[in-house]
């Protein structure tokens, strides 16, 4: 017979949990019978004890088990971000992978504090809906080839109850917790192969490159146990994705992309996730090509349509812009993912809870990248709201996160590493 107690010390004493223990807590948390207050106890001695490989893969295990799996009539591989600034690739990469021959059932998320939510971003298209039955998703990979809406309610319902939980109890930044929280929805989701865009730098989670080779690792490790095909892409993001941060603005900036065009750092790192993505379904096609001819944006208008939106529709238009201008010429030599963020989601882009509402139109779209010539009083960043009283707060988290210099660095690679 097991309790609570006695799960939680011995993790606290620094002991590895049984396979019985792990099953047993989180089939009790999700059923309601160990409390929240012994369950936030146990997630702290985790974050501070950690958890051996085989540990976490049985966590995960236990929290795929509290719900549903999926499985999908078709061959699918799904992608997972673990969120960053301007990060909007789900968007054009799933209609791209679809039209180059493979399913994407892509369930997502919404945004938290400085990261944005794919769900939020796709909400500003007007009509398009998030939640589908099981039913209609299956129908959409089957006629589309793609699809990007929120989980279904009974997919790991446990890690659904624990995030809510970590998040109020500073343990969200714990590696197994993560790396089991990630893994556990997706393999309940059912795709047969998984490609991880593990971002690292400043507007990351992980903030140092060891920090995302752990965490990528851990994730690799969990799919290599559960027999999913997976591999891990580290990306920089230490400079935001694109020039658009926000809702409505990424939404055109990624259309842009499947139209032919957009911006180069956004280009790049679509088609790397997708020729990864190819390589794991076993499919070769090119999907620069695929890109160039149009066939990837005619998958999304179709996508969108199926989803109840309107492809076509004007996206919301801010009610207020606010200009930041160049304070001298030069270079732009730095531009910090993290304050940009922050800038973003104090303009109402993001929410600092769960149920908070956010505002479509806003955002910030940026007018220069590190490296480019500025000069003096011409615009850097355009700030989007439909509340003039929140640009002051969005300036604060801007002051210091931008210079203008004589010369710039050399920008690094997109890509920096690639763990399989």
């Amino acid at each position: 017979m097991h309790t609570a107690v006695d799960v939680i010390r011995t993790k606290r004493d620094g002991g590895v949990l049984s396979d019985a223990q792990i099953d047993w807590v989180i089939d009790a948390y999700t059923k309601g019978v160990v409390a929240e207050e012994q369950m936030s106890a146990l997630a702290m001695a985790i974050f501070l004890r950690g958890m051996t490989a085989a540990e976490t893969a049985r966590w995960t295990s236990a929290m795929i088990e509290s719900g549903e799996r999926l499985s999908w009539p078709v061959p699918t591989v799904d992608k997972h971000s673990t969120g960053g600034v301007g990060d909007k690739i789900t968007l054009p990469l799933a209609p791209l992978v679809a039209a180059c021959g493979v399913a994407v059932p892509q369930l997502s998320g919404r945004g938290l504090g400085h990261t944005g939510g794919t769900l939020d971003k796709l909400e500003s298209i007007p009509g398009w809906r998030a939640q589908l039955s099981t039913a209609e998703i299956q129908a959409q990979l089957s006629s589309v080839g793609a699809v990007i809406c929120a989980p279904t309610l009974g997919l790991a319902p446990a890690d659904r109850k624990l995030y809510a939980l970590r998040d109020v109890t500073a343990t969200v930044d714990c590696v197994p917790l993560i790396a089991s929280s990630i893994m556990s929805k997706k393999i309940a989701e059912g795709a047969g192969a998984l490609v991880l865009d593990v971002k690292v730098g400043s507007g990351a989670f992980m903030r140092t490159l060891d920090d995302g080779r752990a965490l990528a690792a851990a994730l690799v490790a969990i799919g290599a146990e559960h027999g999913q095909r997976v591999s891990a892409l580290i990306t920089d993001m230490s400079v935001p994705l694109g020039n658009a941060v926000g809702n409505a603005v990424e939404v055109a900036e990624s259309v842009a992309v499947l139209r032919g065009g957009g911006p180069a750092d956004v280009v790049e790192l679509t088609i790397a996730l997708a020729t990864e993505m190819l390589s794991l379904a076993g499919v070769s096609a090119d999907p620069a090509a695929v890109l160039a001819s149009g066939a990837a944006y005619e998958t999304w208008c179709s996508m969108i349509s199926a989803q109840g939106g309107d492809p076509s529709a004007a996206l919301p238009q801010p009610a207020h812009v606010h200009v930041v201008s160049a304070p001298r010429s030069g270079v732009l030599g730095r531009l910090d993912a993290l304050g940009v963020g922050v800038a973003a989601w104090r303009l109402g882009a993001g929410r600092a809870r769960k149920e908070d509402p956010v505002q479509a139109a806003a955002g910030v779209v940026l007018h220069a990248k590190p490296g480019d010539r500025v000069d003096e009083g011409a615009p850097l960043m355009s700030l989007h709201t439909n509340t003039p009283d929140a640009v002051a707060g969005a300036l604060a988290a801007l002051a210091g996160a931008y210079e203008v210099t004589d010369s710039a660095p050399a920008r690094g690679p997109l890509v920096l590493e690639v763990v399989q």
